[in-house]
């Protein structure tokens, strides 16, 4: 599923998504929320994706709110009232709107790859906090902005943070609102690599991943992500489930054959 605002690609089971609001930086207007929202549902549907990389097309990731957005919240009456209730409104599901376009990539089963060039500001760097890996371009700007326009950070920062930066660290982010390059948010743990061509690195990690066993890479995202917030009893209990239906599978096998006879793995 694509559309002009979030456009998929899908090639040898990785899929490329770009935000392509190029003109307004990739900023969220409530048809960008639901477009991310509705390609991330769309690819978890599609049995065939073992990977993801998301992008900005042009020269950012995503500036975060558009202010046209802001604008339309600020309105008096029924007209700003249904900007917020569609926003935040949960309406029968777990998370609200905005904050299902950075969770949904917590939540599909394969991993997704953030490939970041420019600003990733206020929910554009909710957004990459949603992704499994953060490569950035050395020019890559971060911002967690809600403060600076009366705010909160939401959109699922309170639980995609929490595993990365000490909370005072989080917490001096935040309240400051201020803007880090993309040296400090590898110090700071926050991207996972700075590479000149980030989307050639991405696109060769994505690679490198889709080569595995299908079935152990959505195995292995499941465990780590849930492994890293639950008791010990918990995690051990997940490694053996996972572990059990993996061993003897068909993949499994494959993966074996294919090391012993020194070639690569057809799964």
């Amino acid at each position: 599923m694509s559309n002009d605002l979030v456009v998929i690609k899908i090639e040898n089971s990785i899929a490329e998504v770009y935000l392509n609001r190029v003109e307004k930086h990739n900023s969220l207007t409530l048809e960008m929320f639901s477009a991310i929202a509705d390609a991330g549902q769309s690819l978890q549907e599609n049995r065939d994706v073992r990977v993801a990389i998301l992008y900005g097309a042009g020269p950012s990731f995503c500036a975060g709110l558009d202010f046209s957005l802001m604008t339309k919240i600020l309105e008096q009456g029924s007209s700003g009232d249904a900007v917020i209730a569609a926003l935040i409104g949960k309406s029968g599901q777990n998370e609200n709107l905005a904050q299902r376009v950075a969770m949904i990539w917590q939540q599909v089963d394969f991993p997704v790859i953030a490939a970041i060039e420019g600003a990733a500001f206020g929910g554009g760097f909710q957004i990459a906090m949603g992704c499994d890996f953060r490569i950035a371009s050395p020019d890559a700007k971060f911002s967690i902005m809600e403060l600076h326009y009366g705010l909160v950070p939401d959109m699922g920062i309170t639980k995609t943070l929490p595993g990365i930066l000490r909370k005072d660290q989080a917490l001096e982010l935040a309240l400051t609102a201020r803007q880090f390059d993309a040296r400090e948010a590898l110090q700071l743990g926050v991207v996972t690599k700075i590479e000149k061509d980030y989307l050639g690195k991405a696109r060769e990690l994505a690679a490198e991943i889709s080569a595995r066993s299908p079935d152990a890479v959505r195995g292995c995202k499941k465990l780590f992500n849930t492994a890293w917030k639950s008791s010990q009893d918990e995690s051990l209990e997940l490694e053996a489930l996972i572990q059990g239906r993996l061993l003897g599978s068909p993949d499994q096998r494959e993966a074996v054959l294919a090391a012993l006879e020194k070639r690569s793995a057809r799964f």
